[in-house]
């Protein structure tokens, strides 16, 4: 074979792409954690936040790990897995600390989550609710759109949306077999996931019940300002943004990902015809239902209750999945097939995160970001906070995104004359809606699931819908809130 043929071939099988952006998250990383020393942050205060050489490598391992993820060079879970390394090999933090992170409660907590979703497949709920909601929806799509994305909202209001992205998960997995032609992916399919993952998100800011990231926040800001939230006075203000965004974002994956079909002929009957075949609920199916009724209910209740406070939601929900396997509801071969892909992806973020933190980065990047708002007006220095909780909680969990942010955003509130309240609720309304990577909530990487869409395609989806949470939250901020009698200034 001729020389010049075989390089030709040998060209043609690397993936120049793939190697591009290899060699891009590497060099990120390289760059930061060699550059000179990078100046202090200095809050209203006057005090100085020194960068050290341990946060500025965590910030070169935030965009390496940012470039990896989002171009999928390796399965997400791996690069996770390099967070890990990379932390030990260049002394950022000890191991110790850096691996146990991957075993993070909160990992758990979705562990838990995704194995519960699991329990409505095996038993055969998940079919059951997908053939009744279809049967109510009826054959057009963009009803089928709706209808899916509503019931993903209202269950947020009961129960955590990790929770609930995993238990609808699968039910959206047996509608979409009903549409698909084939294995390739389809608009249909990326709407119906993305926005299930979006929606989840909107949803989960009305109460507390959501997520975590509410009652965090709340306890800032009781700690900060004296004042406190109630449950009820929460929804008040959260209520008409997480339901108006649930509609917007109807409308915005009807634009973007419009189905191939308007309707699926003959779907209601034939969803009616499968629903009846059905029969009765099953001893499994309801005893399913009697597990997770309580310890919804339970973790629930922990906002209430004293006492039941002091249980972790973690340890509650694998209560659950001790159960399923317990009465035989799940075996063995169920256990084998938890995605751990996206258990990884998980367990690196909290990694990543914990290692800005400590490292003391994350509080670096705050301070020299509300620095820059210290001049603005006070409706640019709201959003100015709102759209840097955005980006962080894309990054990061989304608690530690409100436990970096919202104190010193709350510090520096007074001195432009800002009221507490607008800076908390502005805050948590873009810390439930992380549009732009999986690694922002849970729901983002239960959907991903599905194989409809790429990393790539979520960021790109992702950026619009951040867009248009931005101008809804402006338009809440300037006009809706002050209306609803939210105090924006200080009198």
């Amino acid at each position: 074979m001729p020389e010049d043929v075989y390089i030709v071939r040998i060209a043609r099988k690397v993936d120049w792409r793939r190697l591009s952006f290899i060699l891009l998250g590497v060099t990120l990383f390289t760059v930061v954690y060699l550059s000179p020393a990078w100046p202090d942050a200095v809050d209203p205060k006057g005090e100085h936040f020194v960068l050290t050489n341990e946060g500025k490598a965590a910030i070169g391992l935030f965009l390496f790990a940012a470039t990896w993820w989002v171009f999928e060079v390796v399965p997400i879970g791996v690069t996770s897995i390099a967070i890990g390394v990379i932390q030990v090999l260049f002394l950022i933090r000890k191991p110790e600390t850096a691996f146990t992170d991957f075993m993070n409660p909160s990992v758990w907590f979705i562990i838990g989550s995704v194995v519960i979703g699991m329990a409505f497949t095996s038993s055969g709920l998940t079919k059951r609710m997908a053939y009744k909601m279809l049967v109510m929806v009826g054959e057009k799509t963009s009803m089928i759109y709706f209808g899916s994305f509503v019931m993903t909202a209202m269950l947020t209001l009961i129960m955590a949306h990790t929770a609930v992205a995993a238990a609808v998960y699968p039910l959206l997995m047996a509608i979409y077999s009903l549409y698909e032609r084939d294995s390739k992916p389809t608009k249909f399919g990326k709407g119906l996931f993305m926005g299930m993952a979006f929606v989840a998100g909107a949803g989960s800011i009305i109460t507390l019940l959501g997520a975590a990231r509410g009652a965090v926040a709340i306890g800032f800001f009781r700690d900060i300002t004296g004042k406190d939230i109630t449950f009820f006075g929460l929804t008040y203000y959260m209520f008409p943004i997480g339901i108006l965004m649930v509609f917007l974002l109807w409308f915005f994956f009807m634009v973007f990902f419009k189905p191939e079909a308007k309707t699926i002929p003959g779907l209601r009957e034939k969803a009616q015809g499968l629903h009846d075949k059905l029969g009765p609920l099953s001893h499994t199916e309801i005893l399913t239902l009697i597990i997770v009724t309580i310890v919804i209910a339970i973790m629930g209740l922990r906002q209430f209750v004293p006492g039941l406070d002091q249980l972790d939601k973690s340890a509650v929900i694998l209560v659950a999945t001790i159960l399923f396997f317990l009465f035989k509801i799940l075996t063995i071969d169920d256990l084998e097939k938890i995605p751990w892909n996206i258990v990884l992806l998980f367990g690196g973020a909290m990694s990543i995160g914990f290692c800005l933190w400590q490292t003391g980065a994350a509080s670096w990047l705050a301070i020299k970001w509300l620095a820059v708002l210290e001049n603005a007006t006070w409706f640019i220095f709201v959003l100015g906070i709102a759209f840097f909780v955005m980006i962080m909680t894309n990054l990061i969990m989304n608690v530690a995104a409100i436990a970096i942010s919202l104190p010193v955003a709350l510090v520096l509130a007074p001195y432009l004359g800002v009221a507490p309240e607008v800076i908390l609720f502005s805050s948590l309304v873009t810390a439930g809606m992380p549009f732009l990577f999986l690694v922002g909530a849970a729901p983002n990487a239960i959907a991903y699931e599905s194989k409809q869409f790429t990393t790539g395609e979520f960021f790109v989806t992702g950026i619009p819908a951040s867009v248009l949470l931005m101008i809804v939250l402006a338009v809440f901020v300037g006009i809706i809130w002050p209306l609803m009698g939210m105090p924006v200034l200080v009198q």
